[in-house]
């Protein structure tokens, strides 16, 4: 471990944070105090663009948004927030307004608590260590196998970038749209991670990309998801798509499917 494990855990224990099954995925402590920043830094926009969905009563792109935060709560430990997030997600699929609308103060206020309990954390190193800053490795290994992951969660990207920079040129892009525009520019990528829900252009609309164009020998592709919806993961595996990675996932299993999805290109 690293100079980011002097902080003081017991705040998150004593405050109800699953660390134990946190680090089951993240691995270490360095990795979650990077994790945990980088949620701090990024909850408030996702509590914007929640507040400006439901207002303009766009429940589909609520829900694929409080999906993002069920994933965030659960690569951290935040158990209570994730099942919080997961009924919002299911209401937002659902059209459910009612609900949203009912629940809405309290999935913040939760979602609030936890900011609140990390930023108490983070301000807790006994060495009076800066948090570490978190950036985005661009593509610099044309030597390596490039990996294609595509998630409306940074955090997410920045997990897989961290995790597997190392053995594999991480091409990370949040949106469907961004995908489409990697793949046409035929830059030697050999495995696609694809989640299936985010907003706009969406997981389902790459595959039909993929399939229209004859590619997926050529760009062999495994799904993330939270599997959470057994009709979702359904009708993408009416796609031959190779496997699917489960959120929350480790280090292994991650070089586990991108090894498998690999076996399968050209």
């Amino acid at each position: 471990m690293g100079e980011y494990n002097m902080y003081d855990v017991n705040i998150l224990k004593n405050n109800g944070v699953n660390l134990e099954a946190s680090l089951e995925y993240l691995g270490d402590m360095d990795m979650y105090n990077e994790t945990l920043t980088e949620f701090v830094n990024l909850v408030d926009g996702k509590i914007e663009n929640l507040t400006n969905y439901k207002n303009a009563h766009d429940m589909e792109n609520y829900g694929i948004l409080a999906h993002s935060i069920k994933s965030d709560a659960r690569y951290l430990g935040f158990t209570s927030l994730g099942e919080i997030a997961l009924s919002h997600e299911m209401a937002g699929k659902e059209n459910r307004e009612d609900f949203v609308t009912q629940y809405f103060d309290a999935f913040i206020n939760e979602t609030r608590k936890y900011v609140a309990i990390a930023q108490e954390y983070l301000h807790s190193n006994v060495n009076n260590v800066q948090t570490p800053e978190v950036t985005t490795i661009e593509a610099q290994a044309p030597e390596l196998p490039s990996v294609l992951v595509v998630d409306d969660s940074e955090i997410i990207r920045n997990f897989v970038i961290k995790m597997c920079s190392d053995k594999y040129n991480i091409i990370a892009v949040g949106d469907g749209g961004s995908a489409i525009a990697e793949l046409e520019k035929e830059n030697n990528i050999k495995c696609v991670l694809l989640d299936l829900n985010m907003p706009g252009i969406n997981g389902f609309k790459v595959l039909e990309y993929l399939q229209t164009n004859n590619l997926f020998q050529h760009y062999p592709v495994s799904i993330i998801t939270g599997a959470d919806d057994k009709e979702t993961i359904n009708d993408a595996f009416k796609y031959p798509i190779v496997d699917m990675l489960n959120k929350p996932f480790s280090e292994a299993e991650a070089k586990r499917i991108i090894e498998r999805t690999m076996s399968y290109g050209k």
